[in-house]
């Protein structure tokens, strides 16, 4: 990674990561109707599926690598005094002209003004690396939105030269300044692309996205929930892209939404539209990666009974004939953190379904989310490691069986390592929370699950099995 990439990683969040919408298969205009909130809300049980676009599977993947979808970003000449080389690791295949010269989470065009700009793309949060191969669709565990991004927007405009360069450079500080407040997590790892959408919501005109500087609605909280970013091969499987049935209908126009941060209009929506069908037909094609260690077949045989018994209901089957329930159990039954899920429903964040009901996007099932949690499908389980929506369980291990689990723990990083006896990322239990450490830079790298939205609890169905029942169902996991 460059020195630019990894400050853009702290700035930008793929807003891909965010909730869902039911849209019309044609761009339509916004109806200037206000929404009864009492219709902001889904059942919990079976997610019912809904018609998807066609696409071009190989018109998605360069679409996705080149296309100009966030539109603003730093001017191509700052980012070259800040960034003379890229490392080679950080290319990948399939990008043309000065994007095959940018990391990969990066992405080129030339403005209206004629300015190259250079931009974060969707794999800023869906790419990271196992043992050094390079899993695109895979959710960024390591991701860095702690800081605060003005400060660094401000820095790299001590880059920028001349008056062409500086409006470019403004038009991208001006949004950035506005969501800051709403995008900074207590800790590295986990995402923040709720609150930075509803953040934008509060700053764009639902009817025309026209952008007012003043918000326009209440902004959200300033302290956002943690999420832990799900891999996108499971995309094919699910109804509802996002933990609490939010992401139905159309999942292509849905993703639109990662054009948020720099969108002045509905003309540059409907562009993007043109081929997001094409990069939903790319993200529906990916493969889960294949364990790359050595699996105890006999073993893992043992743990297929086993999951078939005590799992499947909730996570579906796999095979030969696989099958996925699309199903969301309430907070009360899974007993993991409810934070994200009571917030959504409670109507705190009604103003923002209202938004996306009267705005080009979609309708008032577009975000309405249930009381409950999504079970994941779980085709390549064993490389999404930290587990629950909110990352707060560091490895497979300890999601099966809960004494494991660590109360207060950090990321091992200088060299992180990938542990396939645990399905995790080696990491250090500690004794003591964010609360007790007095360095700002040793504080945000420790997971607390103290906090709100953090908590590791729930999800104990496993605690009721031997020893040699969760290890064998473990081995299991590694053939998905």
């Amino acid at each position: 990674m460059t020195r630019m990439s990894t400050l853009f990683s702290l700035i930008v969040v793929a807003v891909l990561a965010f909730a869902g919408a039911v849209w019309q298969v044609s761009w339509r205009e916004a109806p200037n109707t206000a929404i009864d909130a009492d219709q902001y809300r889904s059942p919990t049980g079976p997610v019912p599926a809904a018609p998807q676009r066609d696409g071009a599977r190989d018109a998605g993947r360069h679409a996705l690598l080149n296309a100009p979808y966030v539109s603003c970003g730093i001017p191509y000449g700052a980012y070259l005094r800040l960034n003379p080389q890229t490392e080679p690791d950080a290319l990948v295949t399939g990008r043309e002209g000065r994007n095959a010269e940018l990391p990969f989470a990066l992405t080129s065009h030339v403005n209206e003004d004629g300015v190259e700009i250079v931009s974060n793309n969707c794999l800023t949060c869906h790419a990271d690396r196992i043992n050094g191969e390079l899993i695109l669709g895979l959710g960024n565990a390591f991701g860095d939105f702690t800081q605060d991004p003005s400060r660094l927007v401000l820095q790299a405009g001590n880059y920028v030269q001349g008056k062409a360069e500086t409006k470019a450079w403004q038009h991208w500080a001006d949004r950035i300044d506005s969501i800051a407040p709403y995008v900074q997590t207590k800790t590295v790892g986990v995402n923040p692309a709720p609150n930075l959408t509803w953040a934008l919501m509060a700053h764009l005109d639902p009817e025309t996205l026209a952008w007012s500087q003043i918000p326009l609605i209440d902004p959200p909280p300033v302290d956002p929930l943690p999420i832990s970013v799900p891999p996108w091969w499971g995309m094919s499987k699910k109804n509802a892209m996002f933990y609490t049935t939010v992401g139905r209908g159309d999942h292509a126009r849905f993703m639109l939404l990662a054009s948020m941060l720099c969108i002045d209009g509905t003309k540059e929506v409907a562009e993007i539209d043109s081929y997001a069908a094409d990069i939903r037909a790319y993200i529906v094609s990916l493969e889960a990666p294949e364990f790359p260690f050595a699996i105890d077949t006999g073993l893992a045989a043992e743990g297929e009974g086993i999951f078939v018994r005590e799992c499947s209901a909730c996570h579906g089957s796999y095979g030969e004939e696989e099958t996925f329930p699309n199903r969301v159990y309430p907070v009360d039954e899974v007993g993991t953190d409810a934070a994200y899920a009571s917030d959504a429903t409670d109507g705190s964040r009604d103003r923002f379904f209202d938004w996306v009901a009267r705005s080009p996007y979609g309708d008032i099932h577009s975000t309405a989310p249930a009381p409950g949690y999504i079970a994941p499908p779980l085709d390549g389980v064993w490389a999404t490691a930290p587990y629950l929506h909110n990352g707060s369980v560091p490895s497979m291990a300890a999601l099966l069986f809960s004494d494991l689990r660590p109360k207060y723990w950090r990321h091992q990083t200088d060299p992180r390592r990938y542990d396939p006896d645990i399905l995790g990322w080696e990491h250090e239990a500690l004794n003591l929370g964010q609360g007790a450490e007095k360095d700002p830079e040793a504080r945000r790298q420790i997971y607390d699950t103290t906090l709100r939205g953090y908590g590791n609890a729930g999800h104990t169905y496993s605690d009721a099995l031997n020893d040699q029942a969760r290890a064998a169902l473990l081995e299991y996991l590694k053939t998905l």
